[in-house]
């Protein structure tokens, strides 16, 4: 019986803040499955060394003729989990984006990636995304992939044409909502930024995807769950009322309403699919 491994290999991304957190993973030994991808307050970019992502809006989608398979894939901005299909082996790099580095990284607001589950990095990147990526499987270490990951994106951002920029107003709705931690009320934030709320919602929906309650959910909920794997890494059993309490939700069960939301299962669940991962080092990190 092969042995299961697990590695987990973070970098510091060096990117002004658009790249908020790099993984290289590489697992082998794994029972055929299926993982939970859950939705965040960022954008999602996977360069496979494994073969394709597989992935669907359910079990049946994701195991099914319907899923989708892309070797580099980028995910926006989503309200419920994506389920992936997890083969004996796999490896590859995954970075959280900053929604509002869409254009400058993808050329499209994050707002465009937001109807498909995931799209084909190549289709959004071109073809020197996927030259890349064969760069990324022909070299030998970690440390090399990042650099050349980090060049290419850079490259990117220096040549792309951010015609139609996010609007100021948008930018400092969503920095408020982060210094908030997701913590605060629409009326609140409209002031802040000289606009209605009507029209604040209606630029960040068309700049993001998400309405700007529907992202402060998603940080409240993005740091509720960093605080529980932590607890988990630490041999620590997580207190959620404590956790709920810390991270602003109005009490205990409007925390388990947002996991079943967004893991589609309770905080005990998730936990008991991904507990292993968490302490092999696949969560915390400078998603916070």
């Amino acid at each position: 019986m092969e042995t299961v491994s697990r590695e987990f290999v973070r970098a510091a991304p060096r990117l002004d803040g658009m790249v908020v957190s790099a993984v290289g993973y590489r697992t082998a030994g794994e029972n055929p499955g299926f993982h939970r991808g859950l939705p965040s307050p960022y954008l999602t970019l996977i360069f496979s060394l494994d073969g394709p992502v597989v992935t669907g809006e359910s079990p049946e989608q994701a195991g099914g003729p319907d899923a989708s398979r892309t070797d580099i894939v980028v995910g926006g901005l989503h309200q419920s989990p994506a389920y992936v299909v997890r083969p004996e082996h796999e490896a590859g790099i995954q970075l959280a984006v900053h929604p509002l580095a869409a254009r400058a990284l993808f050329g499209v607001p994050a707002a465009e990636l937001a109807d498909d589950l995931v799209t084909s990095g190549a289709d959004v990147m071109g073809r020197r995304a996927a030259d890349v990526r064969e760069l990324l499987c022909e070299q030998g270490g970690w440390e090399e992939r990042f650099a050349s990951l980090s060049a290419y994106l850079r490259q990117r951002v220096a040549a792309e044409d951010t015609a139609g920029s996010v609007r100021p107003e948008v930018a400092e709705a969503w920095a408020w909502l982060a210094r908030h931690r997701g913590v605060g009320t629409l009326r609140g934030l409209s002031r802040h930024v000289a606009l209605s709320e009507r029209r604040l919602t209606t630029l960040f929906r068309a700049e993001t995807g998400l309405s700007p309650k529907q992202a402060g959910r998603l940080m409240r909920f993005q740091r509720a769950r960093g605080a529980v794997a932590r607890s988990v890494a630490a041999g620590v059993a997580p207190d959620l009322a404590r956790v709920a309490a810390d991270c602003g939700y109005y009490d205990h069960s409007h925390l388990v309403r947002d996991f079943r939301q967004y893991t589609g299962v309770s905080p005990s669940g998730w936990l008991a699919e991904e507990c292993r991962n968490i302490q092999a080092g696949s969560y915390g990190g400078g998603e916070e």
